[in-house]
């Protein structure tokens, strides 16, 4: 029945989604008509608004460009490629790589969605490497499992509430993730997951003769021989000491980090962790730099778009459309329904504000009096909004980006699958909000 489902979503989304850049734009021109019709700002605020915001997701983006080049470089250094092939060895058809890939990218994403989506990706790539199977179902099966993330270790809504002076501190105080990430309703949802998700995806593989199938060639990468050391300068381009030296002690930060002084995970300590392991496993500054002019090419889309994105965000919430779209959907909510429209609301703002804080930020002054004038548990809205916010990135093709960077494919490849996980993932994450 999925496969039947999928097949009409995957043709209707190849030839009507575009490419993400235009999708960006068409956002773009949205958001500034809505903000000019809705909230009765003049094309000049909104102009203003949008040109003042353009350049607020810098830190971000350089953030993201190098989770993809980071985990690309240390995917691609010999250790871990050989071990990526051993794990990809395990599935020795195309409805066991489906189902392995899966779950690989769920467990990574509720550590750390940075980690998620890289190492789906890449895990995505040596599969296909292997095992004869549908690429893009493949890639979008390592994408799919980004959905738990905000329901994770590395949530941002549920560890905001957690820390002392969060700026909601004095609305609800400091709610600790034993009510939110480790409560019962969450790992109900999260659990469920783990077994929907995989069995979706296994679900919508298609017939042999429906597959579109990559040749692994496109994807080698074939181990280069040591150079010939000709010039003074190659022997430290090819030195193991100099990466050593360098790779090693970035190593003992982190050690530090964690052991001593009690540190998290968060997008900079990742992307440091990617780094240094790679500069190590890749032996030698040369190699590292090899990775790295193919890890590179995949970066186009988040460099020209990210910031489109932050000129949206402003428009939404220097506007205040963004609260009055969320105002609109819990206006009828009642003490029942509060956290289905508290969901069904930060799914919706998220395709125009895909940032779990930004997000939060902009949501939580609307969500928190309703819940506090219907007695509803701050923390199950609190997660209703985190949930909504990772559910709709199935559809919004922002986080995408590195995914189909490193798996080298365009966002229409992937999203009519997404589609039917969109569905069924908004049923699950709705009867646990609900009634768990």
């Amino acid at each position: 029945m999925l496969k039947a489902l999928s097949r009409p979503a995957v043709k209707l989304v190849e030839k009507y989604l575009p490419d993400p850049y235009i999708f960006v734009l068409l956002l773009t021109v949205i958001a500034a008509a809505a903000a000019i019709a809705v909230e009765r700002q003049t094309p000049l605020a909104v102009l203003r608004f949008w040109g003042d915001g353009f350049w607020n997701l810098l830190t971000f983006s350089m953030q993201m460009l190098l989770v993809l080049v980071t985990g690309f470089m240390l995917a691609s250094s010999p250790p871990v490629s050989r071990l990526l092939q051993r794990l990809a060895g395990l599935a020795n058809n195309a409805g066991a790589a489906i189902l392995l890939v899966t779950l690989v990218s769920l467990a990574a994403s509720w550590i750390n969605w940075g980690f998620g989506l890289v190492v789906g990706a890449l895990f995505a790539k040596e599969l296909a490497r292997q095992i004869k199977v549908d690429y893009r179902l493949l890639v979008a099966s390592a994408y799919s499992g980004f959905v738990v993330w905000h329901g994770g270790l590395a949530g941002s809504i549920p560890l905001t509430i957690a820390t002392e002076g969060h700026f909601t501190a004095e609305q609800i105080g400091v709610i600790g993730t034993g009510e939110t990430i480790f409560s019962l309703f969450n790992i109900a949802i999260v659990l469920c997951l783990f077994v929907a998700v995989p069995l979706v995806n296994r679900l919508m593989l298609p017939d042999e003769k429906e597959s579109v199938y990559i040749d692994p060639a496109l994807l080698g990468e074939t181990e280069t021989a040591r150079p010939r050391i000709a010039r003074p300068a190659e022997r430290l381009e090819n030195s193991t000491t100099l990466a050593w030296l360098v790779g090693i002690p970035g190593l003992l930060f982190l050690v530090d980090h964690f052991l001593l002084r009690g540190g998290g995970l968060n997008l900079n300590v990742v992307n440091l962790l990617f780094l240094f392991l790679a500069i190590v496993l890749h032996r030698t500054p040369q190699s590292l730099l090899n990775s790295l002019q193919e890890a590179i090419k995949g970066g186009a889309g988040i460099v020209i778009q990210f910031p489109f994105y932050a000129g949206i965000m402003a428009i939404m919430v220097q506007s205040g459309l963004a609260e009055t779209l969320s105002s609109a959907l819990i206006s009828f909510a009642t003490e029942a329904t509060l956290p289905f429209w508290s969901f069904i609301s930060a799914g919706i703002v998220n395709i125009f504000v895909p940032s779990g804080g930004g997000q939060w930020a902009v949501q939580a002054p609307v969500m928190l009096p309703a819940a506090q004038a219907l007695g509803v548990d701050i923390p199950r809205v609190a997660m209703a909004v985190a949930w909504g916010d990772a559910w709709t990135n199935l559809l919004q093709p922002f986080w995408a980006l590195p995914v189909l960077g490193i798996a080298g494919l365009k966002a229409k490849d992937i999203m009519g699958f997404c589609l039917i996980q969109l569905l069924i993932t908004g049923i699950i994450i709705t009867i646990g909000l609900s009634w768990f």
